[in-house]
């Protein structure tokens, strides 16, 4: 049986979605999974990008997944899709048009069925030092690490009400999100990966803020928490782009879970080919794009 794929933080670079799209008609994976940062930055002047950054969903994302489920029909690949914290929230609209239309599966806060499987998807990530605060909550508490911004002290692209922003946890949202639920079956495609493990360690040695040294790993400790009580099948994860080059390891273990990373810093795609039966035989390819 095919493996699926798993790809994040392509960040809109046109090249990078190029190679995806073909290495998806050449292989016929099974599914693909994107782990959140699909777009441009804001800020970014994207050459290759019709309309810039507003154009990116309609002049790049979905031709592309269009023109692969034309080319290949009844065995097009189920694709399963999260946001992450570089990306603006107002893009959710157009994404779930394009997932009414049977494009793909926004799974941001959901959880849906795949293969016998249940892919769920969480785009949200702790307090960061970033500004854009679409996609970033309170972990476990309503503590700030030195040098981060609160949620409610960022920008937003779409307004949110006061109670889920300043009072909101991640670790309420992925109780939420579990309840109820076969969470051992779980595939979870979640944009932050656990506190403390070989995928979340950053490039923050010898950073001191306030007199406060600065933690290298900035996970959450929520989803770290939730891997440990749930068990489930898998974790993909993206974020922290330096992790694997910095530790020499794209994947890890949380209790009993299996945990990889499909973020890089390299001008590569980073493609992970995993089949859930079999976790452990994944692996991780750094495919050019020049």
């Amino acid at each position: 049986m095919a493996p699926c794929f798993f790809v994040s933080d392509l960040h809109g670079k046109p090249e990078r979605y190029r190679v995806l799209f073909q290495r998806i008609l050449d292989e016929t994976p099974r599914a693909v999974f994107l782990g959140g940062d699909l777009f441009p930055h804001e800020l970014a002047r994207t050459k290759g990008v019709p309309g810039g950054v507003p154009g990116f969903l309609d002049g790049v994302l979905a031709p592309g997944f269009e023109r692969v489920r034309n080319l290949l029909g009844d065995r097009a690949p189920r694709v399963f899709v999260i946001l992450g914290n570089d990306d603006a929230r107002f893009h959710e609209a157009a994404l779930r048009a394009h997932a009414a239309n049977g494009l793909w599966s926004y799974v941001h806060q959901r959880c849906v069925e795949f293969d016998g499987w249940l892919v769920c998807g969480y785009a949200t990530i702790p307090p960061s030092p970033f500004q854009n605060k679409d996609f970033e909550r309170y972990d476990v508490s309503r503590y700030v690490d030195p040098g981060c911004v609160p949620p409610d002290q960022g920008t937003l692209s779409v307004p949110v009400s006061e109670r889920e922003l300043v009072w909101t946890t991640i670790a309420e949202e992925l109780a939420s999100l579990a309840k109820g639920r076969e969470m051992e079956r779980a595939l979870c495609l979640f944009h932050a990966p656990p506190h403390g493990t070989a995928i979340d360690r950053a490039a923050l040695d010898d950073v001191v803020v306030d007199h406060a040294p600065v933690d290298v790993h900035v996970g959450s400790v929520a989803v770290r928490r939730f891997f440990e009580t749930h068990a489930p099948r898998l974790g993909l994860h993206g974020h922290v782009h330096e992790a694997a080059r910095l530790t020499g390891r794209w994947h890890d273990l949380v209790g009993t879970t299996p945990v990889m990373t499909a973020a890089h810093d390299g001008s590569e795609l980073a493609l992970v080919r995993f089949d859930p039966d079999h976790p452990e035989s994944a692996t991780r390819e750094l495919v050019p794009t020049g």
